[in-house]
């Protein structure tokens, strides 16, 4: 699949509605608030905002950025079509939408015969009725419209003349985007660029009609905003003219009747000569979201909807994550900036964060494996030329190339991996092959350090010479005890800890939930007196993983503890056939490696592989 023409994909991100129906996220007001302007820090040209009236939260969303507005983007506010059988204006729900003052409306509408008959329960042509009136009732309240044909591509299917005429009733009503929803997620690739391809033919839509008129357009492209020999850096951002701002369209004394501004007339904004633009929506149900979004650009399709980390309900929607890259790296189309491209992958992650879910370390692009090399002969070709095993360079969408130390790995892992935490190792040097043999070692034993780096670099220091011990344990003892609750028992944990601190012995005393909970808090409290950063210290993620599950209660246990100073994580390892003994081991060297962060250490470790963005 190649690019035939350079004019910009516009990008609509819909994590803040559809993303939001995943299971187990739930935002807060504040959190979509920081998710929209990343989204515009980002350069999405289309941000969906949720749907104005159905909820309390949604209505102050769009408040809020009327009082403090995005820098670029257009927030879009989203509903359905009038309800059966009475007049768009007189809809409450319509008048909501107004009520948001957005620019952009996005509404959705049925495709398939099935939902109009047996969901709706209504006749086939009232819900034609329903599509071309809220359309025409918002174009005449100066807004503009991007129809959403749901289940498009099942409706198709199963009706295609039906269906077109829903998409013939958006487009005679005034729509300037018509939306191509594969809502079930269950068509693939083949299917989605025969079905745009109909589409477009049937209903001669298509790509902004650059090939016959370049001063006019939907999005107001005039030739000025074509700088000579830029078509491929057009960015939409660009297409909105100065006098179409938002704020412009609702000032807080006007009623919804008089929300359409002189320049803003439905005439100025659909020329006769030019078509609606079309759109494509995927979820993820077949696993091939993001390549029926990519199928139906090819076949021209202008917009691709879809969410950060392709959240959304059951199996998600196309992501965006690899949606952009995709188009704009291997297709050559415009998406955003390259330096916004720079920053996608702490997008991802600062949204995944904000969302309150674990980012997917092995997601196409931003996840943290996705430039990982593990194998002894993969890290000595990449050493010599990336391109052996990696598609595109790391650094274009802000991610970095990781070298994993493991079992497999040879003499280029080890140099690779201390190279990349700055200790200067020659091949010839005893110590690296002494870490080589202590790590594939240990590894035999159960540890495990492709997941715990801070570990590593602590092995790499001892065998190096230069490992500094800030403090030397002497012991601790664990007490817990079951108690009988009033409806059910519960445990409580005390910890004993002795440490030496320049010569210098500290007994402590502490109490946790849990025995790992008090040993934490003993350590803490016993060092933070020498060490006052300890108290930014804290525990993010405890991971245990049982080794060898047939030998019962007996069995080796890994323990994988993630330490946080508020702006880094960092993971070490501990490993025993005692748990308490392996998580000891691994908060000690936890607290060790946090120290050693904040210490003028010998080697600067801002840009180490074992920290991780928060």
């Amino acid at each position: 699949m190649t690019s035939t023409t350079s004019h910009p994909i516009w990008i609509y991100d819909t994590t803040l509605r559809d993303g939001a129906q995943r299971e187990g996220i739930s935002l807060s007001l504040e959190d979509k608030l920081r998710i929209a302007r990343q989204l515009d820090e980002l350069g999405i040209p289309f941000i969906e905002g949720g749907w104005p009236g159905a909820n309390p939260k949604d209505v102050q969303f769009f408040w809020k950025l009327k009082e403090e507005p995005l820098k670029q983007a257009e927030v879009v506010a989203f509903c359905s079509t009038r309800r059966p059988n009475m007049i768009a204006a007189e809809d409450r729900m319509l008048q909501a939408i107004l009520a948001a003052g957005t620019r952009w409306v996005t509404i959705f509408g049925k495709s398939w015969d099935l939902h109009v008959t047996e969901g709706l329960k209504t006749s086939l042509e009232e819900n034609l009725a329903m599509i071309r009136d809220t359309i025409e009732y918002l174009r005449s309240q100066g807004r503009r419209v991007i129809y959403d044909a749901e289940h498009w591509f099942d409706g198709y299917k199963a009706n295609r003349d039906y269906a077109l005429k829903t998409l013939k009733a958006a487009k005679d009503a005034g729509a300037e985007w018509l939306v191509l929803c594969d809502t079930n997620g269950g068509t693939l690739p083949d299917q989605v660029s025969q079905i745009v391809r109909d589409v477009a033919k049937e209903l001669n839509v298509g790509r902004l009609n650059v090939e016959s008129e370049l001063n006019v357009g939907r999005l107001n492209v005039v030739r000025e905003a074509w700088p000579k020999g830029q078509g491929s850096k057009l960015q939409p951002a660009k297409l909105q003219p100065a006098n179409l701002q938002p704020a412009n369209l609702q000032p807080a004394n006007l009623q919804p009747a008089n929300l359409q501004p002189a320049n803003l007339q439905p005439a100025n904004l659909q020329p006769p000569n030019l078509q609606p633009m079309l759109g494509i929506h995927t979820h993820n149900d077949s696993d091939t979201a993001v390549a029926n979004a990519l199928a139906a650009v090819s076949e021209g399709a202008c917009m691709v909807q879809g969410t950060i980390n392709g959240y959304g309900e059951r199996c998600g929607n196309a992501n965006l994550c690899s949606v952009i890259p995709n188009l704009q790296l291997k297709l050559g189309y415009s998406c955003i900036e390259d330096n916004q491209l720079a920053r996608l992958t702490q997008a991802s992650r600062l949204i995944s964060e904000i969302v309150n879910l674990a980012p997917n370390d092995h997601a196409a692009f931003v996840g943290r494996s996705a430039f990982a090399h593990k194998g002894g002969i993969h890290v000595s070709a990449v050493a010599k030329n990336p391109l052996t095993y990696e598609h595109i360079q790391p650094e274009q969408i802000g991610n970095q190339r990781r070298i994993v130390i493991s079992d497999q790995s040879g003499l280029s892992n080890v140099l690779a991996k201390a190279r990349s935490f700055g200790h200067d190792l020659d091949k010839k040097d005893p110590a690296c092959r002494e870490i080589l043999e202590r790590l594939k070692d240990l590894e035999n034993e159960g540890y495990q350090f492709e997941a715990a780096e801070a570990s590593f670099d602590l092995l790499m220091r001892d065998a190096l010479g230069y490992r500094e011990h800030p403090f030397e344990l002497k012991g601790c003892q664990i007490h817990c005890d079951m108690l009988q609750g009033v409806r059910k028992p519960y445990s409580n944990s005390v910890a004993t800890i002795k440490v030496s601190v320049n010569n210098q012995d500290i007994l402590e005393v502490a109490e946790g939930n849990g025995p790992v909970s008090a040993l934490d808090a003993a350590l803490r409290k016993a060092l933070v007196k020498f060490y006052p950063e300890i108290a930014d210290f804290h525990l993010t993620d405890y991971k245990v993983r049982i080794l060898d599950g047939a030998a019962g209660t007996s069995a080796k246990t890994r323990v994988l503890v993630e330490s946080s100073n508020g702006e880094e994580r960092w993971t070490t390892v501990g490993v025993s056939s005692n748990i308490l003994e392996a998580s000891y081991e691994a908060v000690v060297e936890g607290i060790e490696y946090g120290l050693l962060l904040e210490s003028s250490a010998k080697t600067p470790l801002s840009n180490s592989p074992a920290l991780k963005e928060r």
